[in-house]
């Protein structure tokens, strides 16, 4: 429901290559991936994030290949905190680990990692130089604005991220759900707006005495299959946190989905 399609895996190269988030630990998903480079010598595997999604087919495919392994980092959050994420991959550990500006490259490629946190802490975006284009992980994504589910996902990030994006001169984005980006810099801008917009609705709620993330979901999602309130309602979550940091709104606690929110008196 919240993949499109499923779990876009890019090969990266011709003879020797590199694999960008080999996907969920799936037999045929693997079977396929393995089949796709059979010929090529897989030397390195990098992982835009720690969803279930992107990252545990790893083992089973450097295992197969011997290739090297990269990410930012294991995934961001204790197993325990918040029940209000899902869908970690805690297993996975990167041999090497790369943040903001490293490089990893081989035979006439060489990816850039941007840190982009926001959906993960770790969230990295590869920029493929060669072509000038952007591996956009689920931080810019073909189809639908990104998940933010806290404590991981955090939208004050999310949009810091976005905004770097802003000012990159990559043509076309291709995200690991969805279709290409072309012309990616709009895109992005309007996924801001969505956003801002957003938060200008919740003051609404509050100004109106909403004050419970579910009456704020009922309100704001009327075209939204209930089946997604769950998602709907960590996404206000994120929104009502950055708020809350940025001295908007106030609450009754700690800021978690059960929590009562007020408007702060201007």
């Amino acid at each position: 429901m919240f993949t499109l399609h499923g779990t876009g895996t890019y090969i990266v190269g011709r003879g020797k290559v590199a694999i960008i988030d080999p996907g969920p630990d799936l037999p045929e998903h693997i079977d396929s991936l393995l089949e796709a480079v059979r010929g090529e010598t897989v030397t390195d595997i990098v992982i835009t994030h720690t969803h279930i999604d992107h990252s545990p087919a790893t083992p089973s495919v450097k295992a197969a290949t011997g290739a090297t392994t990269w990410g930012f980092g294991p995934h961001g959050t204790p197993s325990g905190t918040y029940q209000v994420e899902e869908g970690a991959d805690r297993d996975f550990v990167p041999d090497y680990a790369i943040g903001d500006g490293d490089v990893v490259s081989g035979d006439g490629w060489s990816l850039e990692a941007i840190h982009t946190p926001g959906h993960t802490s770790n969230h990295l975006c590869l920029a493929l130089r060669e072509e000038n284009i952007m591996f956009s992980g689920d931080h810019v994504m073909g189809w639908s604005t990104s998940v933010i589910s806290p404590p991981d996902g955090d939208m004050g990030d999310y949009l810091q991220s976005l905004r770097k994006l802003m000012v990159r001169e990559e043509i076309r984005y291709w995200p690991t759900h969805g279709p290409a980006i072309e012309n990616p810099r709009p895109f992005v801008g309007a996924f801001i707006d969505h956003r801002e917009k957003r938060e200008v609705q919740i003051l609404t709620c509050l100004d109106e005495g909403l004050v419970a993330i579910p009456s704020m979901v009922e309100r704001l999602y009327t075209k939204v299959d209930p089946r997604l309130y769950r998602a709907a309602g960590r996404s206000v979550l994120a929104h009502l946190i950055h708020m809350v940091n940025t001295g908007r709104a106030k609450c009754e606690g700690k800021p978690e989905i059960d929590t009562l929110y007020h408007p702060i008196q201007r």
